[in-house]
């Protein structure tokens, strides 16, 4: 006869996964694969290496679980976006917008994104789940897109993936060249109004492009 965990031993656990997960995310995020040491997960979460492994596996598993939940975290936010009976237009610029606020400030996110590039996507090949956690980025995307052609408002020429990728790099772009672009053009991209400011030209660039004839 099998014991069922108790309700609150699972919330224990579900919590110390997702401790271990938010605080291994910023080590690799700041230190790369190979600099990012287990001991210093542990010692940052009041926990111990054998804690870690007995979630996770080992040093590689945990650290495709924090690519994996890094990448589900902006596909659940395009999914929260409201976009059913909104004009198309309208939800073209929230998405864009929404997009550049999750980056801004899920900045780990973008450094682990750089990181597995110069890694030429060694770790993110072996997680085909992202291939299915990535589809819904496009099919809000084909969704918004195809009622403004019903409407007469966006250019037919244009796929969806065409939008993630011009939003997707702008938003990068912020995040990636913070300091050398800062540095050459006396830019801070953190400053309130600058953000504001860089905010708004994502969603002028989308929906003008999706706009001009």
């Amino acid at each position: 006869m099998t014991t069922q965990p108790r309700p609150d031993m699972q919330r224990d656990a579900e919590r110390t996964r997702a401790e271990l997960l938010a605080v291994a995310t910023e080590v690799f995020a700041e230190s790369g694969y190979s600099g990012a040491r287990v001991d210093e997960i542990a010692e940052r979460t009041r926990t111990t290496k054998r804690m870690i492994y007995y979630y996770f596996g080992g040093k590689e598993q945990l650290y495709m679980a924090v690519l994996e939940n890094a990448y589900r975290g902006i596909r659940e936010a395009e999914q929260r976006l409201q976009v059913d009976h909104v004009d198309p237009v309208v939800a073209m610029r929230r998405l864009a917008e929404l997009t550049f606020d999750h980056h801004l400030d899920h900045q780990a996110f973008i450094r682990l994104v750089s990181i597995e590039n110069i890694h030429r996507g060694e770790y993110i090949g072996r997680l085909d789940s992202l291939r299915t956690l990535s589809r819904p980025a496009t099919s809000v995307l084909d969704e918004i897109l195809a009622r403004g052609r019903e409407k007469g408002v966006f250019r037919t020429d244009v796929e969806a993936l065409d939008v993630h990728i011009v939003i997707s790099s702008y938003c990068v772009f912020q995040v990636a060249n913070r300091y050398t672009f800062g540095f050459l053009f006396d830019v801070d991209f953190t400053e309130l109004g600058q953000r504001a400011h860089m905010r708004r030209m994502i969603g002028d660039v989308v929906v003008g492009w999706l706009t001009t004839r």
